[in-house]
């Protein structure tokens, strides 16, 4: 059996994978633990899942607006359990699919749960592995409330689990997680509560965004509770309820979700065995080449506490491995820039400053170009007006340099990506402005914008 190697990765999700199969593709002998299917979040309880959920939900909206071309179209029912089935069976073949391509790559697996016992070695039920590197990719959980009753909840990785859909449910929360499940869910058919500490949804958000996709959800039937900081939850007559710190009692539920963050997956990897620093929360600092403070151990992803998305702990774990196994000694990921979808109804896209973070760093020296309109697929609809598209242009300097682009509407989630690269690039107003406007789309708005 082997046991030593040029590289080990703690850690099966995204950024780990990725990690390990580009050092093998550049010779590195190289093992891989992990203890759950291979994947991580994004493939078993994460992206992957949501967006076949995102997509079924999406047609329901397709479905009701078919009426306004001319179809002759009713929805009888759904069909929960099949679709479970059948989105259960595809992440299956997925970890298959991982799992071939680690062995195509002599990757090693091993499996079970991963500990230090010191800088170069990694503990997996009592057998010793070595490395001259170790990568720390091990992602994070959905975090729990410590109240009374918080067990009667579940987390985003128990509404993959739902073998039924809930007729009545709340979703405590107000990032992009809480949001998505409620747009799924309402668009489904569930009665949605949303419940948020404060007023405001997408906090971290440009206003703009999170400010429209509130009316639009208040106008998809999304009941949003605002100023509720849940105290316990309890049970009656088989229904949960809720009780939020202004003593009130929430109407009965089917179920609740947890929806309120995560928390890095670091606290059984005996870190103080090798003296790794972490901070209060268990995210493992790094520096713009992943290392931490011990020599030779890297840590990728969301144990990290920087951007935590999928494509980032991808990009990251593959620029280590250049830079390890491949003679690219400046090789790292900018952090700046990462462009983001929220996978809402309708779509978020977003890259950049906030209006709000730019005016912080700029003060007077921006200047912010916005567009509402009417997206072209309602114009047969009754809710023309009612679900508007809005996007948002910051810019800084005299040059009107691009620093900010936020866009919420039909098509956002795929027409991010192309200005992203523009962007990244440095792309200013005015060329933004002299590229040719296709028509009709909503794109067509960032380039013609005033």
């Amino acid at each position: 059996m082997k046991t030593a190697f040029d590289l080990i990765v703690i850690g099966g999700g995204s950024g780990g994978l990725a990690c390990a199969q580009r050092a093998a593709e550049y010779g590195a002998s190289v093992a891989l633990i992990e203890k759950a299917p291979l994947g991580g979040t994004c493939v078993n309880v994460g992206c992957v899942p949501k967006k076949v959920m995102w997509y079924a939900s999406h047609l329901t909206h397709q479905l009701q607006l078919a009426a306004d071309y001319g179809f002759d179209v009713a929805v009888e029912s759904h069909d929960w359990k099949s679709l479970k089935e059948k989105r259960d069976a595809y992440i299956k073949r997925l970890n298959k699919i991982y799992e071939t391509n680690l062995n195509k790559r002599n990757i090693y697996l091993i499996r079970g749960e991963a500990r230090f016992e010191n800088e170069e070695t990694i503990t997996v039920s009592e057998k010793k592995y070595t490395a001259r590197h170790i990568v720390i990719a091990t992602g994070g959980q959905p975090i729990v409330p410590e109240i009374d009753g918080a067990e009667y909840g579940i987390t985003s990785d128990g509404f993959f689990e739902l073998e039924e859909q809930p007729r009545d449910v709340c979703i405590v929360g107000s990032g992009y997680i809480a949001i998505e499940f409620a747009g799924m869910l309402a668009a489904m058919g569930s009665n949605v509560n949303l419940s948020i500490r404060t007023e405001s949804i997408l906090r971290t958000f440009d206003s703009m965004l999170s400010e429209n996709l509130k009316k639009i959800m208040l106008h998809y039937g999304v009941k949003i509770n605002t100023n509720k900081t849940p105290i316990s939850l309890g049970k009656e007559n088989g229904k949960l309820v809720l009780i939020t710190a202004d003593g009130l009692q929430s109407q009965p539920y089917d179920s609740l979700i947890w929806a309120i963050g995560r928390s890095p997956a670091t606290a059984n990897l005996n870190l103080s065995a090798v003296s790794i620093h972490s901070d209060e929360s268990g995210y493992i600092p790094v520096d713009k080449f992943q290392n931490t403070n011990v020599e030779n151990i890297y840590a990728i992803g969301d144990v990290i506490g920087k951007e935590q998305l999928t494509p980032v702990a991808i990009a990251a774990g593959r620029r280590l491995s250049d830079r390890l196994f491949n003679r690219m000694k400046d090789r790292h990921l900018d952090y700046s820039m990462i462009p983001t979808v929220v996978f809402s109804h309708p779509p978020i896209g977003t890259v950049g400053m906030t209006e709000k973070e730019a005016k912080e760093k700029f003060k007077d020296d921006i200047k912010v170009y916005t567009s509402v309109f009417n997206p072209m697929i309602y114009a047969l609809s009754d809710d023309n007006k009612k679900i508007q598209s809005s996007m948002k242009l910051i810019t800084q300097g005299k040059n009107e340099r691009i620093i900010g682009c936020h866009v919420i509407g039909e098509g956002a989630d795929e027409m991010l990506q192309g200005f992203a690269v523009a962007i990244k690039k440095g792309a200013t107003k005015q060329e933004f402005d002299d590229t040719v406007a296709i028509h009709p789309t909503s794109a067509e708005e960032f380039v013609t914008m005033r």
